[in-house]
């Protein structure tokens, strides 16, 4: 890297660690319980309280001798209770609601410490290690036991109203800022699990989840979440009804198109490209617009993202009619062609592997009259000066495929090329 002595060799600690910032007010020793098949059925559900009221005590994981022995207590607590939920049958009466979203609550809601270095323009999330939480041990039982005692058959949405509400929810979206992707895996299943059980709800996550896309594209610029989010909004929009609501066109062109243009952008963009094709595979109609979009926000020196650009666009053309395809191909060709021209190779080769997609081609063969003439000069002045053998390659490919459609139009094209250059 440039301004980077030769012989300087970065470290990289095996794992990057560290803990939230738990408030813990005082210190507690916990009393062991017994456990649930050592009492009898009768007091089984009050052992059930007393083990969430316990585990509503919070230690601090900065700290790793601190309160050993408690520390343990807790985490058998939670274990047993695990167990228990998802084992026995009626173990989730309404009665116990208020101290289960207590419990979680007290654990999880709790400030994320923020990241230490912001994103940078070209940023590979490949090369950048996850900062895991200390306290994950205890925070993992906790998400596991949420996760059970919302999927258990006895669990009654409607009873839980009361407990799990918008307040609830805002608290939720805000963890999957959390650097440590395990927590973020819990976040996303259980989200998804609250949009499909409370559909009262489900506005409200969805207005919430944009809030936060619109936070990060012209505020913030940074949130570990994005990718989790946008996942679990792929398999909603999957279950979109159509025609489509114009809220959700609106979602389409106003949140999801402007997240391309953030430096982050490798952090989330299969997911991204994921919830784009939803939508077009969905209504077509909306190809058109959705690819102005794309090109509106191409970037300009990056080359990396570039590259995620033209997958993203290859993508959207798989699932495009062939008449939309007419209505964007003058455009689509004309950045093609610039693409083609990038002096960076991975640009110009990615480009070029279009033409090795057998369905753009067919599209491409419908349209030559109007294709060919867009991407001849660029092809041909590059077929005889880029530096690249590879490139030679794919270019000469391509200018065969034109030739083989339409011989006539080929030579056409090369006599006004060369013509064009003696001017």
């Amino acid at each position: 890297m440039q301004g980077t002595p030769k012989d300087t060799i970065p470290v990289k600690s095996p794992r990057r660690q560290r803990s939230s910032r738990f408030f813990v007010r005082s210190v507690v020793e916990l009393e062991q319980y017994p456990n649930f098949q050592e009492v009898p059925l009768s007091q089984r559900q009050d052992l059930l309280v007393k083990k969430l009221k316990q585990c509503q005590v919070l230690f601090d994981f900065n700290d790793p001798s601190a309160c050993l022995e408690s520390k343990d207590i807790k985490r058998q607590a939670l274990q047993e209770m695990l167990h228990y939920v998802g084992t026995t049958r009626g173990a989730v009466p309404e009665s116990i609601y208020p101290e289960v979203v207590r419990m979680f609550s007290v654990n999880m809601f709790r400030s994320i410490s923020p990241q230490a270095a912001p994103m940078a323009e070209g940023f590979d999330p490949e090369d950048e290690e996850p900062v895991f939480e200390l306290a994950w041990p205890h925070l993992q039982l906790v998400y596991e036991f949420f996760l059970r005692f919302i999927d258990s058959p006895d669990f009654n949405a409607q009873a839980a109203k009361k407990h799990i509400e918008q307040k609830f929810i805002l608290q939720l979206l805000e963890l999957f800022d959390s650097e440590d992707p395990r927590e973020r895996d819990f976040l996303k299943t259980i989200l998804h699990r609250l949009y499909g059980k409370f559909l009262n709800l489900r506005a409200f996550i969805r207005r919430s989840i944009n809030h936060i896309f619109f936070q990060f594209v012209y505020e913030i610029d940074h949130f570990n979440g994005v990718a989790e989010l946008l996942e679990i909004l792929g398999s909603i929009i999957n279950g979109f009804a159509l025609p489509l609501k114009e809220e959700h066109k609106t979602f389409l062109f106003r949140v999801l198109l402007p997240l391309h243009k953030p430096p982050a952008l490798a952090m989330y963009h299969p997911q991204l490209t994921y919830c784009v094709v939803q939508f077009l595979e969905k209504d077509p109609a909306l190809t058109v617009q959705t690819v102005h979009g794309i090109l509106r926000y191409w970037p300009k020196v990056n080359s990396a993202k570039e590259v995620m650009f033209l997958n993203e666009l290859e993508e959207i053309l798989d699932v495009t009619d062939a008449l939309e395809f007419k209505k964007i191909m003058c455009p689509l060709f004309q950045r093609l062609a610039q693409c083609v021209s990038n002096p960076h190779f991975q640009v110009a080769e990615r480009a070029l592997y279009y033409w090795n997609n057998e369905y753009v081609v067919n599209l491409l063969a419908e349209n030559i009259d109007t294709i060919m003439p867009i991407m001849f000069p660029t092809l041909y002045k590059h077929s005889q000066t880029h530096w690249n053998r590879a490139i030679h390659g794919l270019v000469y490919n391509a200018l065969k495929l034109f030739m083989d459609i339409n011989p006539t139009l080929f030579d056409y094209c090369t006599e006004q090329y060369k013509y064009d250059e003696e001017l």
